[in-house]
């Protein structure tokens, strides 16, 4: 069957048939003018050839995310019992569930445990076009109530090319009697000091008046509790506050009306960003930080977490300066560390990073987010390789493996690249083993040396497949060990990667895990999931007593970052232990005055290599001569790297050194942001789903505006990782510009407004109300909208589905027109040049005469 995509341009036919009678000179009734024209025409309306199939793949998108209340699932049964009963012979109806993840049935555990928070259609339609097999008839039912919490953008564009149509079959959820927080609202920016309302609307059935008590929190403290009545389906609740410390505070709004039938829409919250100070954040490996005294002495406000592993981008709010200071990578949110880049980049933060034992390459910063920041490379050369190292990867290979988790991949396949990285990472004469565990250890490669086997190891690990069940964490690890006992390597490594939800039978793992430390070996785990999840206590007490590392992964795509982090830690990294001469070099003048009378030897420091661009200060005076101390501009911000250690036993020296507090002092004044540039103003507020951004300007500053307009950019922080985008502005008044920004649910907003080299950072700002609960009128119509572009419709009748026509395959024929016009103009052409036509002869003997 010939169907033409574009047929409009058949309405050219009568307009070529009156050229071709009023200019006879064209010739245009000859007849490789008029096969010129025909092809033309053809290759203008897109023509396609279709072919039928027969065996279908009907695949039903279970839509298990929170507010369908699990109606959803329950009609599955149905519905899949009137899908088998129609289908014809050779047909397949295949089952995908989805929520935050997707998972297809028969692959993972019996029971879903995508998380409920999240309908990621997105995703969910992703993955199931990554398991479709192209030589069948494929097509999508989607059971779903229809709101989607991530963007569908470029979703309608991958069903096109794919050539798969999506129905919906459409559930509802009565929630005529639901109560909920229909908004909390507060200024998003505050000076110290000022005072400001939190206003906390409550919405329910009209004319109910009950009774709905409510908390309010702020920054996890203890909250404060009321009650409040519905007067015609609407209460508010109204509180002030004052904030003046700089930073970022967060309220959170919580009601618990009695029987309320939908509980996930009953919390809210509320980020309320305070401006100015000069803040530092020292996130530090010392009980007691020998630099606080000197950045207090400074001036510095200086604020050091309890718990990094709880630090995200809100944190950095009212920052200048960020300081790691011997303090591992695992032990700092990777949330956090993400945030560093658009904080120094965009937003004009300065970053400092401190040597010691557990920093740079030997604290796992190699591969990190922050990797790239650095003015300094952290992969070492072949001149300091280090001991042999032998390591074996125990991987989860259970059913919750086989869940989506971004680009139409699974679990399991990010957990396949982050073990081929740590191949990729060791040296040929290392040795590696990787077992894949389910309910029992599969050696997938048996311990082995690398050299000349590191291209099948790659394929091996890159093709293990998730095979059900949960993981027996016990026999992985005993497997584990029995592999790293066949070598005798100076350092051996244990790898658990395992879901932190789903680990099971640890069986006599502190036996296995004694045996493996008296022997001199180690054992990290790599958790998917958070330190809340389930099985998070049994998979940190597995890594205190291997004597290990533990990271907490809720973001799948940093798997394999994570994975080459601790193999360099282990394998590659160096922190050289032994006194060292040093001496200045004339970069120091581009940040201070005067040299320093340097200190003549340092007690320890990392090593590593200057990048191109950077600066050193001060180099090792050693065969190596690395940099010491070393720094760079980074789009509006600057980073610093100090290698040597300034404190603990291995910064003796150092501190002993009568310069050490001009030192500190010196950089810390050179990274921390610039002050923002006077008589400007930035102001953001929030209405509905887009973030207003108001820049107001003093008469003063009207020549700076003419000559060059500031640049504005926000980014975009959610589950699926984020993205920046610079924004154009609009002119309201004079003194007044104003720049929108979509704000999805589930995102929090930061930016910066960049005036000449100064940046004026503001945020963040968040969607205040739960993804899964805000339901917005744009989310439904772009679930429409993608349906009806991919050529599908609302099934009330199901067994309609398997008697829709079934094309294939398509050849689309557009490429061999256009070649076929090329050839008919050169002939055209090659004809009317040489007078073959007829009329062409004497038409040239008459020009010529």
């Amino acid at each position: 069957m010939i169907q033409f995509l574009s047929p409009e341009w058949f309405f050219l036919i009568p307009l070529l048939v009156l050229a071709g009678w009023k200019y006879k000179r064209l010739r245009l009734a000859s007849p490789v003018r008029l096969l010129i024209q025909a092809v033309l025409l053809l290759a203008l309306a897109q023509p396609v050839i279709t072919r039928g199939g027969s065996d279908m793949d009907l695949w039903v998108l279970i839509d298990q995310s929170g507010s369908t209340d699990g109606a959803a699932a329950a009609d599955a049964p149905e519905i899949q019992s009137i899908l088998e009963r129609s289908k014809r012979p050779g047909d397949r109806i295949r089952l995908v569930d989805f929520a935050r993840e997707a998972v297809l049935r028969g692959q993972g555990d019996p029971v879903f445990n995508g998380g409920p928070s999240n309908t990621c259609m997105a995703e969910a339609l992703a993955y199931t076009l990554a398991q479709m097999e192209p030589d069948r008839v494929n097509r999508i039912l989607m059971v779903t109530d229809g709101w989607p919490t991530t963007p569908l953008d470029n979703t309608p564009e991958q069903l096109l090319r794919a050539g798969v149509p999506v129905d919906y079959r459409m559930i509802s959820v009565n929630r005529e009697a639901d109560i909920r927080i229909d908004h909390i609202k507060a200024p998003a920016r505050i000076r110290p000091g000022e005072a400001f309302l939190l206003e906390v609307a409550i919405a329910g059935p009209p004319g109910s008046g009950a009774v709905v008590p409510w908390r309010i929190s702020r920054n996890g403290g203890t909250p404060l509790t009321g009650q409040a009545v519905l007067v015609d389906g609407k209460a508010v609740v109204r509180l002030t506050d004052r904030l003046s410390t700089p930073g970022c505070a967060a309220y959170e709004a919580f009601i618990s009306p009695p029987g309320d039938p939908v509980t996930g829409n009953n919390r809210a919250e509320q980020l309320v960003e305070v401006t100015g100070g000069s803040k530092v954040l020292l996130l530090s490996g010392y009980d007691r930080d020998p630099l606080v005294p000197f950045l207090a002495a400074q001036g510095f406000d200086v604020q050091r977490p309890a718990d990094p592993l709880q630090l995200d981008s809100g944190h950095l709010s009212g920052a200048g300066l960020v300081i790691i200071n011997n303090l591992r990578a695992s032990a700092v949110s990777r949330k956090f560390l993400h945030a560093l880049n658009y904080y120094v980049r965009e937003q004009g933060g300065g970053l400092l990073m401190a040597g010691g034992r557990q920093s740079f390459g030997s604290g796992g910063y190699f591969s990190s987010p922050v990797d790239e920041l650095l003015p300094v490379s952290m992969e070492l050369k072949k001149d300091r390789v280090g001991l042999l190292t032998s390591m074996s990867i125990v991987l989860d290979r259970s059913g919750s493996m086989s869940m989506s988790a971004s680009g139409g991949k699974t679990k399991m396949d990010l957990a396949n690249a982050g073990a081929c990285q740590t191949i990729l990472n060791l040296a040929d004469e290392d040795f590696i083993s990787v077992l894949a565990v389910d309910s029992s250890p599969h050696a997938i490669v048996n311990m082995s040396r690398i050299g000349p086997n590191r291209d099948q190891m790659l394929r091996s690990v890159s093709r293990i497949q998730s095979m059900g069940g949960g993981i027996f964490v016990g026999e992985g690890l005993r497997a584990g060990w029995e592999e790293l006992q066949k070598t005798q390597a100076g350092t051996r490594h244990l790898i658990l990667f395992s879901d932190a939800d789903d680990s099971e039978e640890p069986d006599d793992y502190k036996t296995t895990l004694s045996q493996m430390t008296r022997a001199g070996a180690t054992v990290s785990v790599i958790a998917l999931g958070t330190k809340k999840s389930q099985d998070a206590d049994l998979l940190k007490e597995i890594a205190e007593l291997g004597q290990g590392r533990i990271f907490f992964c809720d973001r799948p795509g940093d798997i394999p970052d994570i994975f080459t982090q601790e193999t360099i830690s282990v394998a590659r990294a160096a922190f050289l232990e032994e006194q060292t001469p040093l001496h200045g070099t004339a970069g120091w003048n581009q940040i201070a005055a005067a040299q320093p009378d340097w200190p003549r030897t340092i007690d320890g420091y990392n090593l590593c290599y200057l990048r191109d661009e950077a600066t050193a200060a001060c180099i090792s005076a050693d065969s190596y001569q690395a940099p010491l101390i070393s720094f760079w501009n980074r789009g509006a911000g600057r980073v610093a790297a100090v290698t040597l250690a300034l404190g603990g036993p291995f910064g003796q020296s150092v501190q002993n050194w009568e310069g050490y507090g001009d030192l500190v002092q010196t950089l810390s004044r050179w990274l921390n942001r610039q002050d923002a540039p006077p008589g400007y103003s930035v102001r953001t507020e929030t209405a509905g789903d887009r973030l207003f951004v108001h820049l107001y300007y003093s008469e003063e500053n009207i020549p700076q505006m003419a000559r060059q307009m500031p640049e504005i950019t926000v980014e975009l922080a959610g589950r699926d990782g984020t993205r920046t985008i610079q924004g154009i502005w609009e002119h309201l008044q004079p003194g007044a510009f104003r720049c929108s920004f979509p704000l999805p649910p589930g995102t929090t907003a930061r930016g910066a407004v960049r005036i000449g080299g100064k940046a004026m950072p503001f945020g963040p700002v968040n969607q205040n109300l739960d993804p899964e609960w805000a339901m917005s009128r744009p989310a439904r119509q772009a679930f429409l909208d993608m349906v009806h572009r991919s050529g599908g419709r609302e099934r009330l009748d199901l067994a309609s589905i398997l008697n829709e026509p079934r094309p294939t395959s398509r050849l689309d024929l557009q490429a061999f027109l256009l070649w076929g016009l090329l050839i008919l103009l050169v002939t055209d052409a090659l004809l009317t040049r040489t007078g073959i036509l007829p009329g062409t002869k004497r038409a040239g003997r008459e020009s010529a005469e």
